[in-house]
């Protein structure tokens, strides 16, 4: 499985930013892809994830900090996880990373995914 996520660049604060994490290699029928950040000097950040099947449909999950601004949502055909992020704040500002794992889990940690895309950079400015 390849993720590949895209979307980042540079934004000024109250702007909003859409990533995307298109995944190749095999097809996602359950699953679930969380997405993190990390800001220079600082450990990675969860900032939520979504799972789905095929009978219980899709859910989401956010960190509190994240809560409110930031929204993931799912294109089951195009095979693609989106993150939504409204409002943005200069301490937004990280390489965002996308992961999954073939399981439905209940994860916020890293070491919980199985597979990682290259991450991308969002940059906002005050």
């Amino acid at each position: 499985v390849q993720l590949q996520a895209s979307g980042g660049g540079l934004v000024q604060a109250g702007d909003s930013l859409r990533l995307s994490c298109a995944a190749s290699g095999r097809t996602f029928s359950t699953g679930t892809l969380g997405w993190f950040r990390q800001a220079p000097g600082k450990e990675r950040e969860f900032v939520g994830y979504i799972r789905w099947s095929g009978w219980s449909g899709d859910a989401t999950y956010y960190a509190d900090s994240m809560k409110g601004r930031f929204t993931i949502s799912r294109d089951n055909a195009k095979n693609t996880v989106y993150l939504q992020m409204n409002n943005l704040k200069p301490e937004d500002t990280a390489v965002y990373y996308c992961a999954a794992t073939l399981r439905l889990v209940h994860t916020t940690t890293p070491d919980g995914y199985v597979y990682w895309g290259q991450g991308t950079q969002v940059t906002v400015s005050s």
